[in-house]
C-alpha cells in the first residue's frame, strides 16, 4: 500500500511517516521543504505548495491512503495566509483524493474548532462550533475540519483527529515556544485559577492516526466522525509548563499576572502589531490570553472505544524521554519513576 502524508517533514507528520515506515509501507511525504532525515529513512518525497492543486493531485496518484497533517498552526497573521493553507489546501486533497479514487482520509484537526474562550472541562465531540472565533487558525482549522466530514460517503471515508497540545523530542512548535519566553523573561502565568488541560505525547498522536487509519472505510464506524486525542490525564496548566522548563534545566514560572491584565496587554498588542506592523507574534494576543486562562480537557472515550486508542507513553515517562532530547549529557533515571531535577 502507498500512503501519503501531507506535511511529512513536520513534528507529527515526521512521527507518522516513522510509524509507518516501521510496519513496511511505501511512504510518500509531499511538504514545501526538504527533509534528509525521510530521505534517510527511504521515504519518497515530492514539494510542493498545498495551495497548488495541481501539486497536491500529483502527491497522490497512486495513494490509497492518505494522512492530511499538513496546515498553517500559530496565534497571529494574515486570515488569507491561514485561510490558503487550511482551507484551500484542504479542498485540493480532497479533490486529489477525488480525482485518484482514494477511498480513505485521516485529518489532523484541533481542539481549537470548538473553543469559544470559556473552560471547557470533559468535552466531547457533541461540542458545536463556536459562532465567532478569537483567530484565525481556530476558524480555518474548523472550516476544514467541516469539509472533510462532509466529505464522508460511499465513495470516500474521512475521519478527522483532535490531538490536543502535543509535545515531545522533536517538537518545533509548543516546547522551543516555551523555553524561547522562559529564557528571555516573558513567561507568566496567567490568572490563578488551576486550570486543568490536556496534552497529547507525539508518539501518542502517531498512534491515534495509524489506529484511524487501520479502521477506517467507507461505511465503517468512525466514518464522517471527529475524535478527542489526549493523555486522558489532565493537569494543571502550569504543572505541565514547569514540567517541560524542568526538562531543559531552566526554573518553574513564579509570577503571575491577572487574566484581565493579560487579556487588555493582548488586546493593546494586537493594536500596535496592525498599527505599525510589526513582524513575528505579539508577545500576547486576546486569544491567547483565554487559552492560557482556561481549563481544556476532553472525553476520550469515543477514541478508546472506537479507534482502539490508548495513550501508551505517561506524561511522565514523556518528560523524562523530553529531557532526554533538550539535555543529552543528563542522566535520566529510569528506575524510579521520577524525572530528575536539573543538574
Amino acid at each position: 500500500m502507498k500512503i501519503l502524508v501531507t506535511g511529512g517533514g513536520g513534528f507529527l507528520g515526521a512521527a507518522i511517516v516513522g510509524r509507518l515506515k516501521e510496519r513496511g509501507a511505501e511512504v510518500r511525504s509531499f511538504s514545501r521543504g526538504e527533509h534528509a532525515e525521510l530521505a534517510a529513512l527511504g521515504v519518497e518525497h515530492r514539494r510542493g505548495d498545498l495551495a497548488d492543486p495541481a501539486a497536491v493531485a500529483t502527491a497522490a496518484e497512486g495513494c490509497e491512503l492518505v494522512y492530511h497533517v499538513a496546515g498553517k498552526p500559530g496565534i497571529w497573521g494574515p486570515y488569507a495566509d491561514y485561510y490558503r493553507a487550511n482551507v484551500l489546501g484542504t479542498q485540493n486533497v480532497l479533490e486529489a483524493c477525488r480525482q485518484q479514487r482514494i477511498h480513505r482520509l485521516v485529518y489532523t484537526s484541533s481542539p481549537s474548532v470548538i473553543f469559544d474562550g470559556r473552560d471547557q472541562e470533559n468535552a466531547d465531540e457533541s461540542v458545536p462550533y463556536p459562532k465567532r472565533f478569537a483567530a484565525a487558525y481556530p476558524q480555518t482549522k474548523a472550516m476544514a475540519e467541516k469539509m472533510v466530514l462532509e466529505a464522508n460517503g460511499t465513495e470516500m471515508a474521512t475521519v478527522a483527529l483532535r490531538p490536543h497540545l502535543i509535545w515531545g523530542p522533536g517538537d518545533n512548535q509548543l516546547v522551543p515556544r516555551i523555553l524561547a519566553r522562559a529564557k528571555a523573561g516573558r513567561l507568566w502565568r496567567i490568572g490563578t485559577a488551576p486550570c486543568r488541560v490536556d496534552s497529547t505525547y507525539i508518539d501518542n498522536a502517531a498512534d491515534a492516526h495509524l489506529l484511524a487509519g487501520d479502521r477506517l472505510s467507507p461505511g465503517s464506524p468512525i466514518a464522517g466522525k471527529a475524535y478527542f486525542i489526549s493523555q486522558g490525564q489532565p493537569m494543571p496548566l502550569w504543572d505541565l509548563v514547569n514540567g517541560i522548563l524542568r526538562a531543559a534545566g531552566l526554573p518553574p514560572v513564579t509570577r503571575t499576572l491577572p487574566r484581565s491584565a493579560a487579556y487588555a496587554a493582548g488586546w493593546l498588542s494586537e493594536v500596535v502589531y496592525r498599527s505599525l506592523p510589526l513582524t513575528g507574534e505579539p508577545p500576547m494576543t486576546r486569544f491567547l490570553a483565554r487559552e492560557l486562562s482556561t481549563a481544556h480537557w476532553f472525553d476520550i472515550r469515543a477514541a478508546r472505544r472506537d479507534l482502539g486508542y490508548e495513550p501508551r507513553i505517561s506524561i511522565e515517562e514523556g518528560l523524562r524521554r523530553l529531557e532526554a532530547w533538550l539535555r543529552p549529557s543528563s542522566i535520566v533515571s529510569n528506575s524510579n519513576g521520577h524525572t530528575p531535577t536539573p543538574p
